[in-house]
């Protein structure tokens, strides 16, 4: 009986040994497709398993555990290769396709959006259409292909012994506890920097060229998680310098009207290229300074959190988008503060109330009422969306409507890419430029888009301009336009999207777009130069004629010093450059105050509320968690 059993129990170790074997083999073949498809470069995926600084075969015996443990909790071997496999693949794809056309990779943080990909998905399909189909055939081959074999394993590979899959189940979830504990990239771990597992947070692309896509992803798993700054503690909020500005506003306070306009951008920064007429002309006219962009080709709701709030994405985990992840409570903005004076404080834009988690945002934010697709009194399309034209009709009957003072915030939705040729009929613009067709008529597409945008803010400064009721317009571009493959054809980057990092000059020229501030009682503000969005609430509200503790009180110091504050780069208020700030044993005061702020008011205490934000009391406060 006992030789019996201890037979019994060494073919059960065999057998767990030999599929170990098996699972290591097909998590090499998984992980070099993965990074194959990931990189688009079989070079790069070879690379990253014979390079000895990178962790190719680190990510191998992950993978290999976690089959390991799937098959012994499913049952049956390769199940869980079955299971694992389409998921990281299509993540893999996925990726890729994002990195394509936003120059991002992939993060966790993206699946929050994942139903606005898919908003998005007749938009691409449009552009590309042979794509779509591929798309749709591949979908209905690969599930066709993965029921028939989950149905082959369940009928021709026998169930596993409880024995067998205890044994795989004791080698497998140990060792996956132990690197899940590995992955807080906020420690020092010992282990992981002897399996050349190197987080490089500050720069996602080096991060996933060198960690591979999964252990890169993994990695950005915690940034779910904000981490207060070194130094932030009750007493360091108690001992920032307090504001000398007060709360107040003239007597007649304006109309305040904001809008963003969706990339809209100059494109005759264009190597190469002349557009005729111009289609800027009225912005190029009123032009105040540059919106300096934290992000490129797309992420909108990342610019207008900084611009509604005066926060900065740079405080934030990198790839974060804090409308998505940090956006739960109530949280001070131009409308919290506006409102608590008597404004009525309004939100408009032409698509879903969903994207974005706009419809919640904008609750938090202290907005009386946003209005989307479904609530516009007027829906005309130009091309495949909502037109500018709809959204300044809009604009208009909201602000002759408003019984009191108007805060209105607006984001556009018309020129949103991709720019697939002969978008709009009857197109007034050429373009002139030594390109393929294609990129010429796509640039074509997107310079009457702008044409559209710039027509309709010189209508709401017509109309302004003939009001009795004093009114602020701010216009500004949330980012440069996803133009892909025109960039490359007119030599002004070298791939389809702008590198996170790069050279200052270079980082002006690929994330400036217009900014226009304009009074119906001064006309355009001169001179504001190149600012991120943060400062957009500090040069209103002094257009305005409003002073608030922080939006022109501590934000109006700051701007003395910097004039831009991004993740990678401060710009001084005379232009000079401190690259890779965030890197440095010592950080500027002002910026490290900046950052306390920031934190206390989205993650701490509020304990600056009173000094800062003291429309908030009773509001935010009683909120916090």
């Amino acid at each position: 009986m006992d030789a019996t059993a201890s037979g019994s129990n060494r073919s059960a170790l065999n057998a767990s040994a030999r599929h170990a074997v098996l699972m290591v083999l097909a998590s090499a073949l998984l992980v070099f497709a993965i990074e194959w498809i990931f990189r688009g470069d079989f070079a790069g995926a070879v690379a990253f398993f014979t390079q000895p600084y990178k962790p190719g075969w680190t990510t191998v015996l992950v993978f290999a555990l976690l089959l390991l443990g799937l098959d012994a909790i499913l049952g049956r071997a390769w199940l869980g290769l079955l299971t694992v496999a389409p998921i990281t693949l299509t993540l893999a794809f996925i990726g890729y396709q994002k990195s394509l056309y936003l120059g991002d990779p992939l993060f966790p943080t993206d699946i929050l959006f994942a139903r606005q990909i898919f908003e998005l998905l007749p938009l691409l399909v449009g552009e590309r259409p042979w794509t779509g189909v591929a798309l749709v055939l591949g979908l209905v081959l690969t599930i066709t292909a993965l029921l028939y074999a989950w149905r082959y394993v369940q009928r021709r590979i026998p169930r596993m012994s409880y024995r067998g899959r205890a044994a795989r189940l004791l080698l497998a979830l140990p060792a996956l506890a132990f690197f899940v504990s590995l992955m807080d990239y906020a420690t020092f771990s010992w282990t992981r920097d002897r399996l050349r597992i190197i987080p490089m947070m500050w720069d996602q692309k080096e991060n996933y060229a060198n960690n591979g896509f999964t252990l890169a992803f993994a990695l950005n798993v915690p940034m779910a998680h904000v981490t207060a700054p070194a130094g932030f503690s009750d007493k360091a909020i108690d001992s920032l310098p307090k504001p000398a500005v007060d709360t107040a506003l003239p007597v007649e306070q304006p109309d305040i009207i904001m809008v963003m306009s969706e990339s809209f951008w100059d494109a005759g920064k264009l190597p190469g290229v002349t557009i005729t007429p111009d289609p800027i002309a009225s912005t190029r006219a009123l032009q105040s300074g540059e919106m300096f962009s934290p992000e490129f080709g797309g992420m909108t709701a990342n610019v207008e959190f900084e611009a509604l709030t005066g926060f900065s994405n740079a405080f934030l985990p990198a790839g974060s988008i804090p409308y998505q992840q940090y956006v739960r409570k109530p949280l001070p903005s131009m409308a919290t503060f506006l409102r608590s004076e008597g404004y009525q404080t309004l939100a408009i834009h032409p698509g879903t109330d969903w994207f974005w988690n706009r419809s919640n945002v904008y609750k938090a934010f202290g907005f009386d009422e946003f209005r989307s697709e479904k609530t516009m009194a007027t829906i005309a399309k130009r091309g495949p969306l909502v037109s500018d034209e709809s959204m300044t009709d809009e604009i208009i009957a909201a602000a002759d409507a408003a019984e009191r003072p108007l805060f209105l915030f607006s984001v556009s939705l018309q020129n949103h890419g991709p720019y697939e040729p002969n978008r709009y009929g009857n197109a007034t613009h050429s373009v002139q430029a030594e390109t393929s067709d294609w990129a010429r008529a796509s640039l074509a597409s997107f310079a009457e888009g702008a044409a559209d945008s710039d027509r309709e803010l010189q209508r709401l400064i017509d109309w302004a301009s003939k009001r009795d009721r004093p009114t602020v317009i701010a216009f500004f571009g949330d980012h440069l336009p996803p133009l892909g493959p025109v960039y490359v054809e007119t030599g002004f980057l070298k791939t389809n999207v702008a590198p996170r990092r790069d050279a200052p000059e270079n980082m002006r020229l690929h994330r400036s777009t217009p900014l226009v501030i304009w009074s119906n009682r001064s006309g355009s503000v001169e001179d504001v130069g190149g600012v991120s969005p943060a400062f957009l609430p500090l040069h209103v509200f002094r257009t305005a004629g409003i002073s608030h503790p922080y939006y022109t009180g501590f934000l109006g110091d700051l701007h003395q010093r910097y004039s831009v504050v991004e993740r990678s780069l401060l710009l001084s208020a005379d232009g000079e450059p401190t690259p890779d700030w965030a890197r440095q044993k010592q950080i500027d005061p002002s910026i490290r105050d900046f950052r306390y702020l920031q934190y206390d008011m989205m993650f701490g205490k509020h304990r600056a509320a009173p000094d800062f934000f003291p429309e908030t009391i009773g509001d935010v406060v009683a909120h916090a968690s």
